[in-house]
């Protein structure tokens, strides 16, 4: 049907063309032809009306030349009221016409081969997208059939295109069709559409764009009406929250000469510091230490009488983060000229915090508050004690029998750890695989690493409570399948099913803060919540709970919180790695394969298998994959998963060639040291040259060396 319909348009489109019927919309033909069509229209006004309606539809639908002639017709047969009527519906009833063509047509194959700028320009669309449209429609001399081909490859809903085109394009309409009763004095075009008459045009485009910025405004300062704005500030910022995005937003503060604040009313470094990656990672190196010292005799290294002292365990975690925790230090960031309070914030207003009993003044504020564990809802979970990322951290004991609640990143590496530890266990996990947001071959590479490690892990069963008799505690769970329940023993259970954002901070709540349905604050895209003096980043607003966006937030809410009055940045999530820390680490940037069928978005994937690299098979680390994601023949990467020893470090190299453009032919081009890991980057991009040759040109090189041979 597609394609009957598509060929119906071509030939419609080559038959005026073939015809030559763009002879009869000439200015001297139609004057010419002027009181002839001026006596029919007399005589047979609904029918000439309707003819000409049809013929308007038709030529807009089509995207033909002739719009500008037509519609002098139409003031010259109907006058100026009747006129404008005909020719601003028929415009737009064509314009949405040639919108649904380029849709039904092409939209596909666009999203298919361009999906990630697709993506951003829909975004914005969805924003802003009916006062641009508005804008455009305004100038006539932007061509209106490209841009009703250009809409329709966007997500704007049709009704929003039509009533948008009918407002935007009647000043233009009513000019033209205004000439058009004067025909018979119009010599040419240029006697219509004068530089004067342009320029007019141009400036009315512009008007709601201006009309934009005086809305914005006017919403900045409806939002602080009823609130006493200082005459002068104590300071130009206070930061609330010393985790990463709060030490970074008042480390840039201070470095471009701000007065700035920072507030925390526990512990400087937030929980990356005290309470995630870095004592995880140094319990992971731990872990990692034991398992080596286990698999030491495949290498001729004969162990023996290997235990694990766990209170010694614990002891490097602390003393990682004591090393680490200067960094983070009050000395350090009053040394930069930051003010560090320690207390409990309360915003009282959108000028003012108040701090341990003191009122400080400032014009904007961060919220960098954070996030913590999130513990669902199970029956019986407040009569035990149990665990999360946070608690987890205050064992003293290695635990006998654990379980863990939750397979995302935070429930596997915390499960393979203490499994290597010597504790025995068993994972349970809602839905049908463990790592989720990763590829299934990801998923299914880590459960057989987990399992040949000693781990349980069970998928497809939900808590549904927990239970203590005689010293025995118990889980139950529900099958995710059937109405069948499991029953899980254990000394300690450990919730890892993701965090939440930490938004407790006194006056969020009363100010009427946003708050996203996810329980995060709501920010625009310059991290800006719906009180106009007030920003957010890191964990409590999101879309990403990692350390490093954390901190890549923080430069965005800085700087505009000191700057937006004159600039404002957008923050830009275009390139964000991240990687879970198990054995085999799991590293990721970009689009995967499950991402990209959900955006429907065509790939070309690359897979180069790390059992293959002289490294790996020397170091004994022979496992995993390098997997890349390109444009069917183009050797853009859109997306990079490792899964190996360093994935973390390898993906470094994909991060920067993505970020500045550089593609998979760059990669091949760089020498990379033998014998190291990061071959394997280069062999993946060899891997896709390999399957792009240009056959055809081959076959001439072919020839040729035939030739010389000759």
């Amino acid at each position: 049907m597609r394609s009957v319909l598509l060929i119906a348009l071509v030939a419609l489109i080559g038959a005026f063309f073939f015809f030559d019927l763009g002879s009869y919309l000439d200015l001297e033909y139609l004057k010419a032809q002027q009181a002839a069509l001026s006596d029919y229209v007399a005589a047979n006004p609904f029918k000439a009306a309707a003819a000409y309606f049809i013929a308007y539809v038709a030529i807009a639908g089509l995207s033909l030349p002739g719009a500008t002639i037509i519609t002098l017709l139409g003031g010259a047969l109907f006058g100026i009221g009747w006129g404008t009527l005909l020719v601003s519906f028929g415009s737009t009833v064509g314009a949405s016409c040639a919108f649904l063509f380029a849709r039904y047509f092409f939209r596909d194959t666009v999203d298919r081969r361009f999906g990630e700028k697709i993506a951003t320009i829909n975004k914005g669309i969805e924003t802003e997208g009916a006062f641009y449209l508005f804008s455009i429609r305004l100038i006539p001399i932007i061509p209106y059939f490209l841009v009703n081909l250009l809409m329709g490859l966007t997500t704007v809903k049709l009704w929003i295109f039509f009533v948008v085109s009918q407002l935007g394009m009647l000043p233009a309409t009513i000019v033209y069709v205004n000439a058009g009763t004067q025909l018979a004095k119009i010599e040419s075009l240029s006697d219509i559409v004068s530089a004067p008459l342009i320029l007019s045009f141009v400036a009315l485009g512009l008007l709601p764009l201006f009309a934009k910025k005086f809305i914005d405004w006017k919403r900045y300062h409806a939002a602080l009406d009823g609130y006493e704005k200082p005459k002068q500030f104590d300071r130009n910022l206070v930061v609330i929250g010393a985790g990463s995005g709060g030490l970074v937003s008042a480390y840039i503060a201070a470095a471009v000469k701000a007065d700035v604040s920072l507030v925390e009313k526990h512990l400087m470094g937030g929980d990356c510091l005290n309470t995630g990656c870095v004592p995880s990672k140094a319990l992971i190196r731990c872990a990692k230490a034991a398992a080596q010292g286990q698999g030491a005799a495949r290498f001729g290294v004969i162990n023996h009488g290997q235990e694990v002292d766990f209170a010694k365990v614990m002891h490097h975690v602390r003393d990682a983060i004591q090393q680490i925790e200067p960094h983070d230090s009050v000395e350090r960031y009053r040394d930069l000229g930051v003010e560090c309070l320690s207390g409990e914030a309360e915003i009282v207003d959108p000028y003012h915090v108040k701090v341990n009993g003191n009122t400080l003044s400032t014009r904007a504020i961060i919220l960098a508050t954070g996030g913590e564990p999130l513990v669902p809802p199970i029956d019986g979970l407040d009569s035990i004690s149990y665990l999360t990322s946070d608690s987890v951290w205050s064992l003293t004991t290695l635990p006998q029998k654990l379980l863990v609640v939750g397979a995302g990143p935070i429930g596997c590496e915390l499960s393979q750890a203490f499994a290597r530890l010597g504790s025995k266990v068993t994972i349970v996990q809602r839905g049908d695989r463990i790592m989720p947001r990763e590829d299934p071959d990801v998923s299914t590479l880590m459960l057989e690493k987990l399992e040949s490690e000693g781990i349980t892990v069970v998928c497809g069963a939900s808590a549904k409570s927990v239970s203590e008799e005689h010293g025995v505690k118990r889980l139950v769970c529900s099958s995710d399948s059937d109405a069948s329940t499991r029953e899980f023993e254990f000394n300690e259970i450990l919730f890892a099913v993701g965090r939440k954002a930490r938004i407790n901070t006194l006056g969020i709540k009363e100010l009427g803060i946003e708050l996203r349905d996810n329980g995060t604050i709501a920010t625009d895209q310059y991290l800006r919540t719906n009180i106009p003096t007030i920003y957010a980043c890191g964990d409590a607003t999101g879309p990403y709970q990692f350390t490093h966006v954390a901190a890549h937030q923080a430069w965005y809410a800085s700087i505009n919180a000191l700057f937006g009055t004159f600039k404002k940045f957008a923050v830009d999530y275009r390139v964000i790695p991240w990687t879970t820390f198990t054995d085999p680490e799991v590293a990721r940037v970009g689009l995967n394969e499950q991402e990209a069928a959900a955006q429907n978005i065509a790939v070309e994937i690359t897979k180069y298998g790390i059992d293959d690299l002289d490294r790996a098979i020397t170091d004994g680390t022979a496992y995993g994959f390098v997997k890349v994601l390109t444009p069917p023949g183009k050797d853009k990467i859109l997306g990079v998963t490792i899964v190996g020893e360093h994935a973390g470090d390898l993906l470094a190299e994909f991060v920067l060639a993505m970020r500045h453009g550089l593609g998979l032919n760059k990669i091949l081009g760089t020498i990379h040291t033998y014998p190291t890991l990061s071959e394997a980057n280069k062999y993946a991009a060899g891997q896709w040259r390999r399957a792009n040759q240009p056959a055809g040109l081959l076959k001439w090189v072919q020839r040729f060396h035939r030739w010389r041979r000759s």
